[in-house]
């Protein structure tokens, strides 16, 4: 979830108003400028650690941002000084902002953990978080507007990082998006319940608007997003975690009716598709795991969301649907699938007003008096809590969550291929070219096979070559023998090194496994020859 603007209230409770603002000291508006002034001094210090310094592009982005934000200080306070402007500030406490705050931060501690790029985005943070704060202070005050200090832009900053981030000789793409979100959450906005209030959740607006340029552009590989969408498995039993950081959303906000309704039209979406073609819908998983922290924490910003349950459910339908329809189409126009849950949320949000006036019409008519139970919003909310924790249990029983998934399995897509099942040898093109990029020299070799053959794919001798020439290079034996050879290519039996990366099931490569473990753990994913080998 993103930024909110107005106070919700736990469960049990009607919508509470916001706790009124009360003014900060400094009091002169001079000394107040000095706040941004002194933040993006700051920002700039940030150059001087090893982190930003070993860089110079990222360097020199830091630069930027900090001078931008300078100079638009030293234009406020002239302007202030000349026309005797008042610059107000006040603080605002919401809910919202910390404890998101503090689920994303979980979030971002338990993943970093495990994959180590995070860890070592830390500083970046922080210099996003600098920008952030200064940018937002300096905007409200051009409009003219009192600033509400508080955490707002936390929530902001860490869900935009969930998901996407610029690698370092383009982070001033970054500060830029980040822009555009707190430009969007200002500009972009309607009357909504007699308020005027902003139609976008920030840090959906942004992704979503930037996720459309690269993929225009092609520019997917200047981001981490690929890698960001496919490390959360890295995590030991990253769904549980997500379910159990998904709780505390729920119970604080309310949000249970839009990730859990999402939850079930994409599982249910899934294993239709999986019963009719006999193949995952998703490579090796029902619900990708960053899907599922997306309809937990990104698509449920309570501001820019329905507040009725069943206008809830139907939004959270609506990103379900959409993220099972655009992982599709993305894959049938050759585009990274990770944007999926990241191009719907605007245009969810778009429809909020629709949706609210479709169940105001239906109340009218005395419609959902036949399925509304008279409860309580507090009883309504934990009905809802103990619906979807079985649900996910269910989930986690027939192994659509941390166990392993079919689609883990190498053998398995080779026989989905042999039987002609739709996707199936795409997907396993898929596969073996990611675990060949893993360095897996088995891997290496059947992709220059299939490249050599024609029947996976269509035949390119060049790539053909590529690959046998990369699998030699691993001393797979196989590997080399087929770079002298014009017909009848070899195949041979992975390694004990090649299972280490195979049987990983998107998680951490088996490098610490006895071979006396890896052995029947390859038996058990389908291949047969480890099974005569496996010991008891």
């Amino acid at each position: 979830m993103a930024a909110a603007r107005k106070r919700r209230a736990g469960p049990g409770r009607a919508t509470a108003p916001a706790a009124p603002p009360f003014p900060v000291s400094p009091s002169s508006p001079l000394q107040r400028l000095a706040i941004p002034l002194s933040l993006a001094l700051a920002l700039a210090l940030l150059s001087a650690t090893d982190r930003v310094s070993d860089q110079l592009v990222l360097t020199r982005s830091v630069w930027a941002a900090a001078a931008t934000l300078i100079g638009w200080t030293l234009m406020l306070a002239l302007q202030a000084r000349r026309d005797g402007r008042t610059v107000s500030l006040h603080t605002v406490l919401r809910p919202q902002h910390y404890v998101q705050a503090i689920l994303h931060i979980s979030v971002l501690s338990y993943w970093g953990y495990h994959w180590r790029p995070v860890y070592d985005h830390i500083w970046l943070l922080v210099a996003q978080l600098l920008f952030a704060y200064a940018f937002d202070m300096l905007l409200s005050w051009s409009r003219r507007e009192s600033y509400g200090l508080g955490f707002g832009p936390f929530p902001i900053i860490f869900s935009t990082n969930l998901f996407l981030w610029f690698r370092d000789d383009w982070f001033y793409l970054q500060f830029l998006m980040l822009a555009a979100g707190f430009m969007g959450k200002a500009f972009v906005r309607w009357e909504r319940d007699g308020h005027r209030t902003h139609i976008f959740n920030p840090s959906a607006f942004s992704l979503g608007l930037f996720s459309l340029v690269l993929i225009a552009t092609g520019t997917t590989s200047l981001t981490w997003g690929q890698e960001i969408a496919s490390t959360l498995t890295l995590a030991p039993r990253i769904y549980l975690f997500l379910f159990a950081i998904g709780l505390v959303a729920m119970y604080a906000f309310s949000i249970t009716l839009v990730a859990g309704t999402a939850a079930i039209v994409l599982f249910g979406a899934s294993a239709l598709y999986s019963a009719v073609t006999g193949v995952p819908y998703f490579i090796d998983s029902e619900i990708p795991s960053a899907v599922f922290l997306g309809l937990h924490l990104l698509v449920t910003d309570p501001s820019t969301s329905p507040r009725t349950p069943l206008g809830k459910a139907v939004f959270g339908f609506g990103y379900g649907l959409g993220v099972f329809l655009l992982y599709a189409v993305l894959g049938l126009l050759g585009v990274p699938t990770f944007y999926d849950k990241l191009l719907g949320v605007p245009l969810l949000n778009l429809s909020v007003r629709w949706i609210d006036r479709v169940v105001a019409r239906l109340r009218e008519g005395n419609r959902l008096e036949h399925w509304s139970p008279s409860w309580a919003p507090a009883q309504a909310n934990l009905v809802f809590m103990t619906g979807w924790i079985l649900f996910f249990g269910a989930m986690t029983l027939v192994g659509a969550t941390d166990r392993r998934h079919r689609g883990d399995t190498v053998p398995f897509w080779e026989t989905a291929c042999a039987e002609g099942r739709p996707q199936a040898c795409e997907r396993l093109l898929q596969i073996q070219t990611n675990y060949c990029g893993d360095n897996a020299g088995w891997a290496c070799n059947e992709l220059g096979r299939y490249y050599a053959e024609g029947v996976v794919v269509e035949p390119d001798l060049d790539r053909a070559r590529s690959s046998f020439a990369q699998a030699c290079e691993l001393r797979f034996q196989a590997g080399c023998l087929n770079l002298l050879r014009a017909d009848g290519w070899l195949s041979s039996e992975p390694r004990p090194i090649d299972y280490r990366l195979l049987l990983r099931e998107a998680g951490p490569n088996l490098v610490d496994m006895p071979e006396a473990a890896l052995l029947p753990r390859a038996c058990a994913h389908g291949w047969r020859s480890a099974c005569g080998k496996a010991t008891p």
